[in-house]
């Protein structure tokens, strides 16, 4: 399972909470990329000042997760319709008076909180900060530290793992600002999507499935915001279960 692992590569790109177990191993550093929710959410609570927690999905226990940390519990897109905390960065934009935040996710948010015990060091991106944590890791990289992005995707009705572009695109974002002569082909791949699509990023994003799917329920604004690219210097570090502004 070790080339399942990418372990001969410093620079390693996979899929999902499965994928981010099999290149998490033997790294140091695990970057997860969720565009069109959790870490483009993530870091619009940040740059507000709030302090994220990651939990996982519809677990009966997020309440009590978030009443432990004197947190609000945010809920999905849809429940909230698009006022108060919730997975919407345009919503958690418009939040007042929130200081600690829950915000659970079944992609993105779940992957985070399940790597918080791994021994890596957890970071969120997006195409918002892109240039930021790319800055962050090229030293590590130099350094001889080894880095798994993870695309979080979306989910089937199933439950299965959907490949969402759009976290492709964004991990694709963060690979092509690093150095890649010791990256796997998957990341590299990833590098060379983004590139595709570079020049017209927001049009594709709202073309692509996962996009479409938001722009018909009302969440275009969403989609906006997740496209601008290098907009926010925030550098999400997971540390002792939760995110802060810096590092």
């Amino acid at each position: 399972m070790a080339d399942h692992g990418q372990a001969a590569y410093a620079v390693r790109f996979e899929w999902g909470p499965t994928g981010a177990a099999a290149i998490g191993a033997g790294a140091d550093i695990a970057v997860v990329v969720d565009v069109l929710s959790f870490t483009t959410t993530l870091t619009v609570a940040l740059e507000r000042g709030m302090t994220v927690y990651p939990y996982l999905w519809r677990d009966a226990r997020a309440a009590q997760f978030a009443d432990e940390r004197d947190a609000v519990l945010a809920v999905g897109r849809l429940e909230a319709g698009a006022v108060g905390a919730s997975l919407s960065p345009a919503a958690m934009a418009a939040v007042e008076g929130v200081e600690r935040v829950v915000l659970p996710s079944p992609n993105g948010s779940s992957i985070c909180f399940g790597l918080a015990d791994s021994g890596l060091t957890v970071v969120g991106a997006c195409l918002r900060n892109r240039a930021a944590v790319a800055a962050w890791l090229a030293p590590r990289l130099a350094a001889g530290q080894r880095v798994a992005v993870v695309a979080a995707g979306e989910r089937w009705p199933d439950g299965s793992l959907r490949a969402g572009f759009e976290d492709l695109w964004g991990a694709g974002a963060v690979l092509a600002a690093l150095d890649l002569a010791r990256a796997s082909p998957e990341a590299r791949a990833a590098a060379r999507a983004f590139a595709a699509v570079s020049t017209q990023l927001a049009e594709e994003l709202r073309a692509c499935a996962s996009g479409a799917e938001l722009v018909s329920a009302g969440f275009g604004r969403d989609v906006d915001i997740a496209a601008l690219v290098d907009v926010c210097d925030v550098l999400p570090i997971l540390r002792e279960g939760h995110f802060g502004r810096t590092e």
